[in-house]
């Protein structure tokens, strides 16, 4: 299917991405923020779903967002140990825009996506603290995303290479209009080896490190301005999944491989008056497209991250290197 103009999840109006990279000394970790929009996301909530594709993993606000299918905070990716800081961060921050929350109102559900970046990042350092998820969120924009070794993605690792954050988007009409579908990837899963590329190569890193079992994780965020119900959006999050096999994946016993699905068409009024709101939704016969522009994106998104991620090295002279750099030996 053809891209949007950028190839990123910023081709989704609205959306926004922002990044924070501590790297230095034993630390290669960080966040990335995504916001589905620059409103209040509290007041103005963003239809939602998630599909889990194997649990091993230690997000927050899963829950609620599948029974209630709606996103209220901005969406923060890091390692493992800092999803509390990050959690509080988004609390803190909600409260301070809306001083009714737990009280008069509602409480907020943070959400927060994980993966180990332990393999190159001192993460028992527990580094990442509010002020850095605060910078990510305040750092989001519209017209860049960084991919590679940034935000969350500084650590992470994938079919042996250095992984981390990658995004890419597909175009299609839907009653004459044009609209987008735009994936962001953590990408930290794959065994060396296992990689397939579109033209059909295995690349293999050098001296990989011996693997016995696939322990890695990924997450995907999808985001989308075609308009979606929340059995919808979980019915296109699943398909990230197809989109992970085609490169190799097969999700292992210890990895936590998670899929989030957002629409921006429509918005959710915390305080809605209205007994019954009508909604818009897809025309179920033409989610089709809708189903492999998921799929391409996500494998896309994966490929982007491993070929911007640079050579790295990290923690106890663990080392990572790029894809990049093997393709260009083997032109």
């Amino acid at each position: 299917m053809p891209t949007g103009a950028k190839n990123s999840i910023l081709d989704v109006p609205g959306v926004r991405v922002g990044h924070v990279t501590l790297s230095g000394g034993d630390l290669r970790t960080g966040v990335t923020a995504v916001l589905p929009h620059g409103d209040d996301l509290f007041r103005c909530k963003a239809p939602a779903a998630c599909h889990v594709i194997n649990g091993f993993g230690k997000s927050v606000g899963l829950m609620q967002v599948e029974e209630l299918g709606a996103v209220e905070t901005p969406i923060l990716l890091t390692n493992t140990f800092s999803v509390p800081a990050c959690a509080s961060a988004l609390i803190r921050m909600a409260i301070e825009a809306n001083p009714a929350i737990g009280r008069t109102t509602s409480t907020v559900n943070p959400l927060v996506f994980e993966c180990n970046d332990g393999a190159l990042s001192d993460i028992q350092a527990m580094a990442v603290t509010e002020g850095h998820a605060r910078a990510a969120i305040a750092a989001a924009n519209e017209t860049d995303c960084a991919e590679g070794d940034v935000g969350a993605g500084a650590g992470m690792s994938c079919f042996g290479f250095k992984g981390g954050i990658g995004t890419a988007s597909r175009r299609l009409r839907v009653d004459g209009a044009r609209r987008h579908l735009g994936a962001l990837t953590l990408a930290n899963f794959g065994r060396a080896g296992d990689l397939v590329l579109p033209d059909g190569r295995r690349p293999k890193p050098p001296n990989p490190a011996p693997e016995a079992a696939e322990k890695g994780s990924v997450i995907v965020v999808l985001a989308t301005d075609v308009p979606l119900d929340n059995r919808q959006l979980r019915r296109v999050a699943r398909r990230a999944g197809a989109g992970l096999a085609r490169l190799g994946a097969f999700w292992g016993n210890g990895s936590g491989d998670i899929a989030l699905a957002v629409s921006t068409a429509a918005r959710i009024a915390h305080d809605e008056p209205r007994d019954v709101v009508a909604t818009a939704m897809l025309n179920e016969a033409r989610i089709d497209r809708v189903f492999r522009a998921a799929a391409e994106a996500t494998q896309e998104a994966v490929l982007n991250a491993l070929c911007a991620a640079r050579p790295t090295h990290g923690r106890d002279g663990a080392v990572r290197p790029s894809l990049t750099n093997w393709l260009a030996a083997r032109p």
